[in-house]
């Protein structure tokens, strides 16, 4: 097995090194400083050996190319792969001095993996690693082809469009009239933002000399409005949308999906609340609930005077033991024997325009019964790899859980993970060594699935597991039924907005 390959200095310095085997820095760099003092100056040998790993080694001028196996490696294969790995530098380094290597180390990386893999020869040429590396796309060539050619009429069009403004202006302004308005948007529709981003782009896009502006004349002129500016920047979007540009703030992907899903009710009534549980969970790989907490809250907001003193009709199912906690200023006695949330003196209103926290409740357990998802992780050694299996079941039918992720550590330096069977999707996150298992929906008719996958490492390289997800559907059953007035105890209009979040969900 090849353990690493590392361009050194005569001296034993690591100047780029690549391990395909799970190896400390240390233990890398220790093997490279004892490589020089191990050659026997007297004889020339392509290889040196110790105890524990053999050295097989070429001089590129000042520095070495070393590839370090295990003994019981084939040395007729480890010449031919050191060989390749010799021609594969002078590919991207002009010179091979330490600076060179330096700057060109991560294109070096790249090409050592297309020739070794989790240790072992890949067989493959120098024109098929140069090739892998450079991937060249004809696809990807004709897409920004077209892409410029898109840019180039939409920059043209504007200049076009600017330079019919300015005409406009002037004429304007030498028989002392108001400027066109080109689609009427008011005099003070557009912020000083978009205009200073309006000037910014004709600048930019034009750059001619600029002449001096004319004199304005005496009065008050309306010559030239910010709206007719704005207007062109809607011309210019609206453009750049027809031709496929997609016109949009870049958002990360999690927080734009979790946007979707949390978004507010469209019909936002004069009395709307907010019922919201966050969860607190620690699950043993064996099994067990460590422990579990879930707080929640009903939030309400009153937007209309009318509305302002009135109670809740609170409908509570949960059978697991909650502990609720009502406002200060709530009536505990009305709540308790009632299920009712009103203020201690019905004459006063609940303030407007403001989220105001009524009740809150509590649940804390260890029992096994109550954990909404469970997650069993089953890792098995087997030779050099590890194969992974786990897998996911709702215990909640009631529940329904949206944009879940099951984010698994991996191992690092070996590689992406080889996935078998899978139930959803996955991302490999190379950089923090993640397996993130999407799934975009768990409910009562998805409540199981599983996934497989093998890589090397240790059962405990894939611990902690942790969960993340969003519900719309509240975990304790705590509902409002029902909102009346104060006086009259006639019905009132209301909107609830539902939320489940995880605060920590790990399995250890």
């Amino acid at each position: 097995v090849l353990l690493a390959a590392a361009v050194c200095t005569k001296a034993g310095k690591a100047i780029v090194s690549r391990q395909f085997v799970e190896m400390t820095r240390t233990r890398i760099e220790g093997l490279l400083a004892a490589f020089p003092k191990l050659m026997n100056t007297g004889k020339q040998h392509t290889f040196v050996e110790t105890e524990s790993v053999r050295y097989v080694y070429q001089p590129m001028e000042k520095l070495y190319m070393v590839l370090i196996t295990t003994k019981n490696s084939n040395i007729l294969e480890d010449l031919e792969t050191l060989r390749l790995f010799s021609r594969v530098i002078p590919e991207y380094c002009r010179a091979l001095e330490e600076n060179e290597i330096s700057e060109h180390c991560f294109d070096l990386i790249f090409a050592f993996d297309e020739i070794v893999a989790l240790g072992y020869r890949e067989n493959v040429n120098l024109a098929q690693i140069r090739t892998f590396t450079e991937m060249d796309s004809h696809e990807e060539k004709v897409f920004r082809a077209v892409r410029e050619t898109q840019e180039r009429e939409a920059k043209a069009e504007m200049r076009r469009k600017a330079k019919e403004l300015q005409q406009a202006r002037r004429d304007a302004e030498r028989h002392g009239k108001k400027a066109p308005g080109f689609g009427g948007f008011g005099s003070s529709a557009v912020s000083g933002g978009m205009t200073a981003m309006i000037t910014e782009t004709i600048v930019e896009t034009e750059k001619p000399k600029v002449a001096p502006a004319p004199a304005r004349p005496s009065g008050p002129s309306k010559a030239l409005k910010l709206g007719t500016k704005g207007k062109e920047v809607d011309n210019f979007v609206d453009k750049l949308k027809s031709e496929g540009e997609n016109i949009m703030t870049s958002v990360g992907k999690r927080s734009a999906e979790a946007a979707k899903v949390l978004a507010p009710p469209i019909n936002m009534e004069s009395v709307h609340m907010k019922i919201e549980e966050k969860i607190s969970l620690t699950c043993g790989r064996d099994g067990g609930l460590q422990n579990m907490e879930l707080h929640g809250m009903i939030m309400l907001r009153i937007s209309d005077e009318k509305f302002a003193r009135i109670r809740l009709h609170v409908e509570n199912e949960d059978k697991r033991g909650v502990q609720l906690q009502t406002h200060p200023n709530v009536d505990k006695k009305l709540f308790t024997t009632e299920s009712q949330i009103g203020l201690k003196n019905p004459e006063k209103s609940f303030p407007i325009n403001s989220d105001v926290g009524v009740l809150k409740w509590r649940l804390q357990t260890t029992e096994e019964s109550f954990i909404p998802l469970t997650i069993n992780c089953w890792p098995s050694e087997s030779g050099n790899s590890c194969d992974v299996n786990i897998e996911y079941e709702l215990q909640e039918d009631s529940l329904e859980l949206n944009d879940v992720i099951i984010t698994i550590p991996l191992p690092s330096g070996v590689g992406a993970p080889v996935i078998g069977e899978i139930d959803g999707e996955y991302r490999h996150d190379s950089r923090r060594n993640l397996l993130e298992w999407c799934l975009p929906v768990i409910d009562a008719k998805n409540k199981s699935g599983s996934l497989e996958f093998s890589i090397a490492g240790q059962p405990n390289d894939f611990f902690p597991v942790q969960v993340s997800f969003i519900s719309k559907k509240n975990y304790c059953n705590i509902q409002v039924t029902k909102v009346t007035q104060v006086d009259g105890n006639s019905p009132v209009r209301f909107s609830t907005e539902t939320t489940f979040l995880v605060d920590k969900y790990e399995i250890l």
